[in-house]
């Protein structure tokens, strides 16, 4: 577990960088069992092309780049992805982005990933503060943390008791629980999911400076981290 993770910690702090990329934060996550698609790492075109057969259309193409933390700002996202021939023609197009929006971009791949089902959307955020360490934050995805600010904070480490009185006290809990008839999302994955960032941050305290994961999608049964960056110190 912790060792798995620090692999790829120690990989990226070689380098000289404290930015992972999505897809190394991911491998991270994955080391403490939290629930990331099955994404592959594409280097070529034609790299690219067996993955998203194996994996099956329509997928995601997002360009891995340390230079290009905000990939919807430099374009090189593209979903809904329906074929080889539109694949070959996006990979030319992102890489194209990139190069415009930093031509010093270091490229290290193209993540393929499944085109997954929309859920309740949710945040899980850590940071460090200089006087009580890490603090784990939780509040709902989308307009819900960008205009309303409506999260809660903990000291890490949590217990289940801390996890459910966190979800418990957003204001939006009830979008949750399953307001005007709709069922409710599942409680205990988001639960299971706050203990597991908890854990790994408790455990690589020295390493890790903030975490965001955003967008969570919850879903009636499990969740699953679309997109996930790590800084470390």
């Amino acid at each position: 577990m912790k060792e798995e993770a620090l692999k790829v910690i120690e990989g990226v702090l070689k380098e000289g960088r404290k930015n992972m990329v999505e897809y190394e934060a991911k491998q991270v996550l994955k080391a403490y069992g939290l629930p990331v698609p099955y994404e592959k790492l594409a280097t070529t075109v034609d790299e690219a092309i067996a993955y998203a057969g194996e994996i099956g259309y329509p997928v995601a193409m997002k360009l891995m780049s340390p230079q290009i933390l905000h990939k919807s700002d430099a374009r090189v996202v593209v979903l809904n992805v329906k074929d080889p021939e539109e694949l070959k023609k996006k990979w030319e197009e992102i890489h194209e982005n990139a190069r415009r929006y930093r031509p010093d971009a270091q490229i290290l791949g193209v993540l393929i990933a499944p085109m997954l089902k929309p859920g309740r959307e949710i945040i899980i955020g850590v940071t460090e503060d200089p006087q009580f360490g890490h603090a784990i934050m939780f509040g709902l995805g989308g307009i819900f943390v960008e205009v309303l600010k409506d999260v809660t904070f903990r000291i890490i480490p949590i217990t289940e008791r801390d996890a459910r009185r966190m979800i418990k006290e957003i204001k939006g809990y009830p979008i949750l629980a399953g307001a005007r008839g709709e069922a409710p999302a599942d409680i205990d994955a988001i639960v299971d999911l706050l203990l597991k960032v908890s854990k790994l941050v408790d455990d690589l305290r020295d390493y890790i400076k903030e975490m965001d994961l955003n967008p969570v999608f919850v879903y009636e049964k499990g969740a699953v981290i679309v997109d996930a960056r790590i800084i470390l110190k």
